[in-house]
């Protein structure tokens, strides 16, 4: 059956349409303020880690941070450091690179494949075949959850997310979209540092505000705590308008006062306290599955987000759990606000650094809490 919205010219003018809303977007003054906040986070957990290492701390200006111990130098801006080479960073955003390569270890992705806004009719057969919601999201190169859109079920909603994920690359990722919780796993050299589960971004109403009102209440109260808050101002996104037709809203709705509202499926603009330490709710088996993850990928320090039922059963085919991505450089921000913990990830990053290459030094979670390490 012929729809228009699968037609390319059509796609290519979406496409422009969601590029400009990403651009305003981008310009957006509070944005961008919650931006420099994010800076500032960076900065001082670097100085943080430089004091209590006895090192020396210089602010280059620009974000970049230079450290310095007894001789040996290093920089680093915001999550990014030596730690890793380009090349394996630049790997790793290749999202279906990375899936190819840990399939060939028979470690779980979901069933996924590949298109450009020209072949909106592969990815179609592709959303049949799969036959339940699908996550299209860019192929390469993004991170943050931008252009990533859930709950896709019809070639219109297909053709909507394809547009969007096109804004950020030519080519574009359909993938299953597994059931689960997101769980991810902070890895230094190829052993677990720390762990959480991210819960999805979520509004309470008041009886009387719609959800589009609540949801610039949400960024007016983050703007004014900064990173102290969350790292990211909410961004109302196709997968916004999905997330809320599966509970029967939208943005006019008014939800009844208390009533909860999961605002986004996508977990990366959820607060510093929607996630909470998952360390000991991971199996051994789940932990060596993310461990094999990243040393067949060669990475150094990398956080593996894993979507499972079942955190207490290794990842496939007895809980459809899969390894959905290995970020590298990983994002600090939420193992330092946490709900119940705080972990230092600067603090062992700059001791591998500056001080320690032997990775059996590192401690893991476990030898980190019992030295008091998330104190």
């Amino acid at each position: 059956m012929y729809n228009p919205l699968t037609h390319s010219l059509v796609l290519r003018g979406m496409s422009a349409l969601a590029m400009a809303r990403a651009f305003l977007r981008y310009r957006n003054p509070r944005r961008r303020a919650i931006g420099a906040h994010h800076t500032a986070f960076y900065e001082r957990v670097w100085r943080e880690a430089a004091t209590e290492l006895g090192a020396t701390f210089k602010s280059l200006g620009s974000g970049i941070v230079e450290i310095e111990l007894d001789g040996v130098r290093t920089r680093a801006v915001e999550n990014t450091s030596a730690i890793d080479d380009p090349v394996t960073i630049t790997l790793l955003a290749d999202k279906p690179l990375t899936y190819r390569i840990l399939a060939q270890q028979s470690l779980p992705t979901p069933r996924h494949a590949v298109f450009s806004l020209k072949q909106i009719n592969n990815a179609i057969a592709v959303l049949r075949d799969i036959a339940r919601d699908c996550v299209v999201k860019p192929a390469r190169g993004t991170g943050g959850g931008r252009g990533v859109t859930t709950g896709v079920r019809t070639p219109s909603q297909l053709a909507r997310a394809a547009a969007c994920a096109a804004v950020y690359g030519d080519h574009i990722l359909i993938e299953e979209q597994i059931p689960g919780d997101n769980y991810r796993l902070l890895f230094l050299d190829g052993q677990l540092l720390d762990a959480f589960v991210r819960r999805h971004p979520t509004l309470v109403g008041d009886g009387h505000s719609t959800v589009a009102q609540l949801v610039r209440a949400a960024n007016d109260d983050r703007s004014r705590h900064g990173a102290g808050k969350s790292q990211v101002l909410l961004t109302i996104d196709l997968d916004v308008r999905h997330t809320l037709a599966r509970q029967n809203l939208s943005l006019r709705s008014i939800p009844a006062k208390d009533q909860s509202v999961t605002l986004k499926t996508v977990v990366n603009e959820n607060l510093g306290a929607d996630n909470t330490t998952a360390t000991r709710l991971l199996c051994p088996a789940i932990v060596e599955q993310c461990a094999t993850a990243v040393r067949t990928l060669g990475v150094r320090f990398a956080g593996v987000d894993v979507i499972t039922t079942d955190p207490a059963a290794p990842l496939g085919s007895e809980t459809g759990g899969v390894i959905l991505e290995v970020n590298a450089p990983p994002n600090f921000y939420y193992h330092y606000n946490k709900s119940d913990a705080r972990f230092p990830v600067a603090r062992h990053v700059l001791r591998r650094l500056l001080i320690d290459n032997d990775p059996a030094a590192v401690p893991t979670w476990a030898t980190a809490t019992a030295a008091g390490a998330l104190a």
